[in-house]
C-alpha cells in the first residue's frame, strides 16, 4: 500500500470514527430534546453510548495502525493527534449545525478553528 493510499485510509477512518465519538458523546443529548430518552436512567444512557463508543474504536485503532509511521504509515504520532483533533472539531462542527440547528457557530469559534488548521500546519513543517 502506498504512503499516500495509507494516509487516505487513516484520514477517511478518523472521519467515520469521530461521527461515531460525537454520536457516543452528544447524540444522548438530541435523545433529550426529542424527549425520546427523558425517563432513561442514566446508566442506560451511559451504556448506550459506550456501544456507539465500541464502534468508533473498531474505526480509530486500525486508523491509527494504518497511519502510524511505527507500523509503515506516513505519519508520526503527533501528527496523527493533530489530524484527529482537526478531524474531530470538524465533524462536531458539522454535526452540531446539522442534528443541533438551535446552536450557534460565532466568529471566535470560527477563529479557533483556524488556529486549529495553523496547528496541523505545523505539525507538518519540516523542520532540522
Amino acid at each position: 500500500m502506498t504512503p499516500t493510499l495509507r494516509a487516505l485510509i487513516t484520514v477517511g477512518m478518523l472521519v467515520v470514527s469521530n461521527v461515531f465519538m460525537t454520536l457516543a458523546w452528544y447524540g444522548n443529548l438530541k435523545l433529550e430534546q426529542l424527549k425520546i430518552s427523558t425517563d432513561w436512567p442514566l446508566i442506560l444512557i451511559i451504556l448506550l453510548s459506550w456501544g456507539v463508543a465500541l464502534a468508533e474504536y473498531m474505526v480509530m485503532i486500525p486508523a491509527n495502525r494504518i497511519g502510524s509511521q511505527i507500523t509503515g504509515g506516513p505519519f508520526s504520532l503527533m501528527q496523527l493527534k493533530i489530524i484527529q483533533e482537526a478531524i474531530s472539531l470538524t465533524v462536531f462542527t458539522v454535526i452540531v449545525a446539522t442534528i443541533f440547528k438551535g446552536e450557534p457557530i460565532r466568529w471566535n469559534h470560527l477563529v479557533a478553528f483556524v488556529f486549529i488548521v495553523l496547528a496541523v500546519f505545523f505539525a507538518f513543517l519540516k523542520t532540522k
